[in-house]
C-alpha cells in the first residue's frame, strides 16, 4: 500500500512549520497560516466520519479554538503539526458521539476496500463490499479510527501513532490485530 504523499513531509517542511507554530505561540496573530493550510483537511475530515456538514463546521470550529487556546502546550515529535490537529479533531468527534449518541459514518471507495482485501492476502471480489463495510462498522471506535486513517486516508504508522498518542510499534501491533479480526470474520461469512 502506497502511504499518500498528502500526510508525509521533508524535514524541511516540518522546520518550516515548527518557525511558524513558535510564532503564534508568541503572537497568536500568526497562527493563521495554520488555519489556512489545515482547515480543510480537518473539515474533510470531520465531515466524512459524520456526513452532517452543519456538525462538521462546527467541530472544526472548535478544534482550530482549542488548538489556538492549548498552543502552547504543543510538543514538536518530528510529525506535521496536522498530527496534533487531528488529535484534537478525533477527541471532539468521539465527546460529540458520547453526547448525542450519534453513529459514526464510514465512507469507502472499491480502491480502499481492495486494499484491506490484499492486507489480509485475501482475493478482492466486488460481492464482499458489502460484507467488508459492516465488518469495519462493527468495529469499535479507536479499531474503526485506525482503519480510517491507515487505509482510507493510507496515513504512515508514526503519525497514527502521534494521532493516537501511541508508539509506532503499538500502531502497527494494533493495526495487525485489526486486520487479523476481519480476516477470521470474512473467513467464517465465507463459508
Amino acid at each position: 500500500m502506497a502511504i499518500n504523499p498528502h500526510y508525509h513531509h521533508t524535514s524541511d517542511q516540518l522546520n518550516e512549520e515548527l518557525i511558524i507554530i513558535e510564532a503564534a505561540k508568541q503572537n497568536p496573530e500568526r497562527f493563521a497560516p495554520l488555519y489556512n493550510k489545515y482547515y480543510k483537511q480537518i473539515f474533510n475530515y470531520l465531515y466524512q466520519r459524520m456526513e452532517d456538514k452543519d456538525t462538521a463546521f462546527d467541530l472544526t470550529g472548535q478544534v482550530f479554538l482549542k488548538a489556538l487556546t492549548n498552543l502552547n502546550n504543543y510538543q514538536f515529535k518530528g510529525v506535521p503539526f496536522a498530527s496534533w490537529l487531528y488529535r484534537i479533531a478525533y477527541n471532539e468527534m468521539m465527546q460529540m458521539f458520547r453526547t448525542l449518541k450519534d453513529k459514526r459514518a464510514v465512507n469507502a471507495d472499491i480502491g480502499d476496500l481492495r486494499f484491506i482485501c490484499e492486507e489480509n492476502e485475501e482475493p478482492f471480489f466486488e460481492e464482499y463490499i458489502p460484507v467488508i463495510k459492516q465488518l469495519i462498522l462493527e468495529l469499535n471506535s479507536d479499531d474503526l479510527h485506525m482503519v480510517e486513517m491507515r487505509f482510507f486516508e493510507k496515513r504512515p504508522f508514526k503519525e497514527i501513532a502521534e494521532i493516537l498518542d501511541i508508539t509506532e510499534v503499538n500502531a502497527k501491533v494494533r493495526m495487525y490485530r485489526i486486520i487479523e479480526k476481519l480476516k477470521k470474520s470474512l473467513s467464517k461469512l465465507k463459508m
